[in-house]
Formats: C-alpha cells, structure tokens, sequence
C-alpha cells in the first residue's frame, strides 16, 4: 500500500532563534533543539504534536559551508528581516516512489537525508521551491523502525486541523487523492483573494491555538 499520512508540519525562518520565538509566541511552547542536516547546511528544532507526528522549525544554519545547490524549503529566499512563516507540510509514505509517481503534482526527486542517526528519504525541487507555495507536501519515507517524534518529550500538544486554503481547491483535493491521504484533520478550503497559506489549530495545555498566531483586529 502507498497511502500516506500527516508526518509534520514545517516552519521556516532566517535564523533558527526566531522561528523558534515565532512558535513559542504561538503556541506557548518552546521547541526543543533537534540537529543539523549537512546536505543542505540547515538546522532544526522540534515539538511533539503526537506519537507520530511533530512541528519542526528549519532555518539556514550559519556556521554550515553553504551546500552546491538550493536548499530545501526555499530557505535561500528568505532575507534576514523575513518573518518566519507556516511554510508546508510533510507527507509520510511506506512507498516514497509509489507515491510520487502516483502524485498528480511535481512534489521533486527523491533524495536521501540524514539528521544524526537518523536516515530517511525525501522529495525535493530542484530549485528548492515549495510545489505549489507549500500546500502540496514533501513526501517522506523514514527509515527507521521508531518515529522520530516518539522520542521527543510529550508537552500536551496534539494538532486538530491543517487548513490547506488555496484558490484551485479541486486541484489539492485531486492531489490528496492522489497520494491516497484519508486524515479528517487535512481540510482544503477555498482562498479567495492572497497567496495560498496553511493554518494549523493546535490543542495547546494553554487551550487551543493557532499557526500562525490569529491576531485580533485593532481597535477603531
């Protein structure tokens, strides 16, 4: 079977610090420090959201030799005053290239990757851009016999809802089809005017919040 599921939701920023102060801010949580990715001179940090499932924020890692090509998740875009943003999502598959020759969008080449012990493979453009601004997923296939996210310290945060807003909704519905996603919490809604954004609604021990943070309107 190629079907595939929620495996996390990415945060990306110039500098690792302030993604992780984006989140916290958000979420009332701060990530814990996750590793380097020589490959592609990036670092990450992480919260659990389930036994499964994580929140990671991935930043250029300045002390890193710059790799021969784009990094992933269009981090080379990104100028030092850019807030850090909700920029994609990750698609965890038994069959990485089952799954990608059954996509109905171009979601990369498959590419190894490694974090520390950790080994897994992933779809990556090229150029380093986000399929479709970041609605479509990368595609993952771990390969290791415990989820990362099992070894993460559990704080109490669990996500509810991924909303996928996007101006052609049939368009992602026919992709989530396509990689045979079947997850009530994925919700592809109709983006009338803006770029295409995800939000995610996180189950917070504070309550329920947002990704990005939902700010209230100013007075007057």
């Amino acid at each position: 079977m190629r079907r595939c599921c929620i495996d996390h939701i990415t945060v990306t920023a110039p500098t690792l610090d302030a993604g992780a102060a984006w989140v916290q801010q958000a979420l009332g949580v701060a990530p814990h420090m996750g590793g380097e990715h020589p490959r592609m001179a990036t670092h990450n940090r992480l919260l659990r959201l389930g036994d499964a499932l994580f929140l990671e924020v991935i930043a250029p890692n300045p002390l890193a030799s710059p790799p021969a090509r784009p990094r992933w998740f269009a981090l080379d875009t990104l100028q030092p005053g850019t807030e850090p943003a909700l920029a994609t999502w990750v698609a965890r598959s038994p069959d990485i290239q089952a799954s990608l020759a059954a996509s109905t969008e171009a979601l990369g080449a498959v590419e190894p990757m490694q974090r520390g012990a950790l080994h897994w493979l992933i779809t990556i453009p090229a150029d380093g851009a986000l399929p479709l601004q970041g609605i479509a997923p990368a595609l993952i296939e771990w390969q290791t016999q415990e989820h990362p996210a099992a070894k993460l310290p559990d704080l109490g945060l669990s996500l509810l809802q991924l909303e996928l807003l996007h101006p052609e909704p049939q368009r992602i519905a026919r992709l989530l089809g396509s990689l045979e996603i079947d997850d009530g919490r994925l919700r592809v809604g109709l983006l009338a005017q803006g770029s295409p954004r995800l939000v995610a609604h996180i189950q917070t021990p504070q309550g329920l919040r947002q990704l990005p943070l939902l700010r209230s309107p100013a007075p007057g």
